[in-house]
This record gives C-alpha cells, sequence and structure tokens, in this order.
C-alpha cells in the first residue's frame, strides 16, 4: 500500500471477541500529496469520520486511524486508493472521497464483487479521453462502466443523479477517441415539455437542443468544445429527434437514447432495430418519471420485460444510494419513491 502502517494494534494482539476495536497510523511519504489527500482543513478526513464513523487525526504527513475494525479497514482502503490517484497525477475532490468511500464499503457488504480484491486495493473502472478521466464513484456505476465495455447494447435505469446518461456520452466520446466507432449519435424523445417540435422556432438542430441539453453539457465536460463543434458540423456527432430514427441502420457508431421511459412500445421497438454492424447502443432512462398520456405503456418499462435474460444485453439498475449529485437529491429520490410506494399500495387495495 502507500501509505506505509507503523502502528496497528490488531497486528501485535489477538482480536477477542470483546471488542472490535482498531488502532494503526497511515504515513504518506509525499508531503504535498498528503496535504491533498486530507483535504482543505482536513475536510476529507473529517468526511471519513463521518461515514465511517472512526477518529481520523492528523499530525504531518500522518493520520491515526482508530475504531471499529471494519470502518478503519475501510479507511485504510480509501485512503490508499485516493493518495495513489494523486500519484498518478490525478486530484482528491470530496466527491472523490465519498466515491472510494463507498466502493470500500462495498468491499465488504458484497462477497463476490467482481471489481474488488476483497480485504486489499479498491479497484473502479474508469473512462478516459483527452480532456478528462471519470472513474466509478459506486459500485453500480462500476458495474455499468464495465458492462458498457463489454455488452453491445446496455440498458441504464434509475433515477436522476446517478451519471447514467452522463456516463453513457463519455464512453461513447472514448469509444470515438479510439477509433472503436466512426461516430455519436444522441437521440432523445421530445415530450417533456409537453410541446411538439413544429411550436418551437429555428432550424431542426435549434428545435431540437433544448431537450438534448445534457447530452451537450457531457460532450463539452469530455472533448474540446471546437473539437465538439466541427464533429457536429462534419456529421461526426449527430443530434437527431427519435422520430427521425425510423428506417435507418445505425453502423460503426455509438448510439445513445435518453429519457427512454418517454418512448412509446413501437418508438423502442423501431429504435432498438436500427443496431447495425460494429454499432454500441445505450438507453437510459427512469421508468419512474415517465411523461407520456395516460394510459399510454412506456416503451423502456416494456422492453426491460420483454428483453430480459437475452443474450448480449446488459441492464444495469440504478438506486437511489447511487446518487453522486449533492446528498440531499439521494435523500429526496428516496422519499419520493417510498411515497409511490404507498400510494400504489392504496391503488392495490382499492381494486
Amino acid at each position: 500500500m502507500n501509505g506505509h502502517e507503523l502502528v496497528s494494534s490488531s497486528a501485535r494482539q489477538p482480536r477477542s471477541a470483546a471488542t472490535d476495536a482498531n488502532h494503526f497510523v497511515l504515513t504518506f511519504e509525499n508531503n504535498r500529496f498528503a496535504s491533498e489527500l486530507f483535504g482543505q482543513f482536513d475536510q476529507n478526513l473529517k468526511l471519513l469520520e463521518e461515514r465511517l464513523r472512526i477518529d481520523a487525526r492528523p499530525r504531518g504527513n500522518s493520520v491515526a486511524i482508530s475504531g471499529d475494525v471494519t470502518a478503519t479497514n475501510q479507511a485504510r482502503r480509501a485512503l490508499d486508493f485516493l493518495y495513489e490517484r494523486l500519484q498518478k497525477g490525478g486530484s482528491v475532490e470530496i466527491s472523490d472521497v465519498e466515491g472510494a468511500i463507498r466502493m470500500a464499503q462495498a468491499a465488504d457488504d458484497q462477497l463476490t464483487l467482481p471489481t474488488m480484491e476483497r480485504k486489499a486495493k479498491l479497484s473502479m473502472a474508469q473512462i478516459s479521453t483527452r480532456k478528462k478521466t471519470i472513474q466509478a464513484r459506486t459500485p453500480t456505476q462500476d458495474a455499468y462502466m464495465r458492462a458498457l465495455e463489454r455488452s453491445e447494447l446496455v440498458f441504464g435505469v434509475g433515477p436522476a443523479g446517478t451519471g447514467k446518461t452522463y456516463l453513457a456520452v463519455a464512453h461513447a466520446a472514448q469509444l470515438l477517441e479510439r477509433g472503436a466507432v466512426d461516430r455519436i449519435i444522441l437521440s432523445r424523445p421530445a415530450v417533456e415539455a409537453g410541446e411538439r417540435l413544429g411550436f418551437l422556432p429555428g432550424d431542426m438542430k435549434e428545435k431540437v437542443d433544448p431537450y438534448l441539453r445534457p447530452l451537450y453539457d457531457a460532450l463539452y465536460d469530455m472533448m474540446p468544445g471546437d473539437k465538439v463543434e466541427r464533429a457536429i458540423t462534419a456529421g461526426v456527432i449527430e443530434i437527431a429527434p427519435l422520430a427521425f430514427m425510423r428506417g435507418r441502420t445505425l453502423a460503426n457508431a455509438a448510439v445513445i437514447l435518453d429519457e427512454a421511459q418517454n418512448t412509446t412500445s413501437m418508438q423502442m421497438k423501431m429504435f432498438l432495430t436500427r443496431l447495425g454492424e460494429n454499432a454500441r447502443m445505450i438507453v437510459t432512462g427512469d421508468p419512474s418519471q415517465v411523461d407520456l398520456p395516460r394510459g399510454v405503456k412506456s416503451g423502456l418499462v416494456e422492453a426491460l420485460q420483454i428483453l430480459k435474460g437475452v443474450e448480449g444485453i446488459s441492464v444495469i439498475r440504478f438506486k437511489d444510494t447511487d446518487v453522486v449529485r449533492h446528498p440531499l437529491v439521494g435523500r429526496i429520490v428516496k422519499a419520493y419513491d417510498a411515497q409511490y410506494a404507498v400510494h400504489e399500495e392504496s391503488e392495490d387495495l382499492d381494486r
């Protein structure tokens, strides 16, 4: 490990059945990296203390950690991973610390998580382009990123703020830079605002842009702005409403359908059957936020039922615990999900 262990009470004497306490000191060789690791005013260590309920006391380039054995070992793995990130030229933000904590906890919670070496170092999937490198911040994100590499068709479903769309666009940008695909095609059903495209001013791009802004934001994060503009002008990156996909065969492309919960059954079938040779297709959406007219079945919900178990298709389901925006977003999603569950239960009783 990168942080050298100086003291470990559990190593000096056998653990008794009466106590789960543990204490050790980690020392990091590079003082500047250690300072960045601990955070401004030791905010990263304070977050470790809060999330894992341990005691982390810094002194110079060392930190003394004490508390429950499981929690202190999780802290050790998280700090070791983040220090290694700094050594490789990366940075450590508060969100990175949150992610490292979640992954360290998952190493203990899930006995057979393939992306971890249990009780050892953290190993998180990542997506890299020339402009940015993104690492998984939750076990589900890790599974999603690995599924994107492995499968030709991936469904990423779950609540807002879990990174479904952002990671899909990042993966598409990575494939384009690698030369694995010739183009990126981004699509979304334009129904969120309750307006038809014809009611909006401008040409097709201007009509569709408001609906596809989240996809643009992710693109500009992963690629230089001038390169994105040139790629759009040259047709290497294509922005198209779902209705314009009919009759096409999408080959040698990374194709993303966002907000797929707002497709109808026929639209979803039409889209999925556009898959051509050497193409990758990613479908993202939140089945709990369907904006279709009452009585119209979501194409995403239906597809998840029909395609269950089909070879070559991966389905990754995100939960409120995977929300990587502001922590309050996760609590909001959880509260709404609980309310919907109560509402659905009462409707069942009324039938």
